[in-house]
């Protein structure tokens, strides 16, 4: 396993730990390199064992979302492609 994937998939649960207040979150991966998430450590998992990228979907799924950060200047932009109106 690579070092990148490892740290994407427990970053992600370092995210669901920090929104949920749950530190016991547990992520762990099977022989053939898949993973799964539990809320503690031998804890039965909370999903099939996913690859990464449906792992990392899955994970931030759960728990309360955060809230996304708008600008003003986001704001004017997202006016400015709703008024434009696509050639015909």
């Amino acid at each position: 396993m690579s070092t990148a994937r490892s740290t994407r998939a427990s970053a992600a649960v370092d995210r669901l730990k920090v929104r949920s207040g749950n530190a016991g979150y547990s992520m762990a991966r099977t022989g053939d390199g898949l993973f799964f998430l539990s809320e503690a450590p031998g804890e039965p998992p909370l999903c099939a064992p996913l690859e990464l990228d449906d792992f990392v979907a899955f994970v931030n799924k759960l728990g309360p979302q955060v809230a996304r950060r708008v600008s003003k200047l986001d704001v004017a932009f997202e006016k400015q492609l709703v008024k434009k109106k696509p050639a015909s």
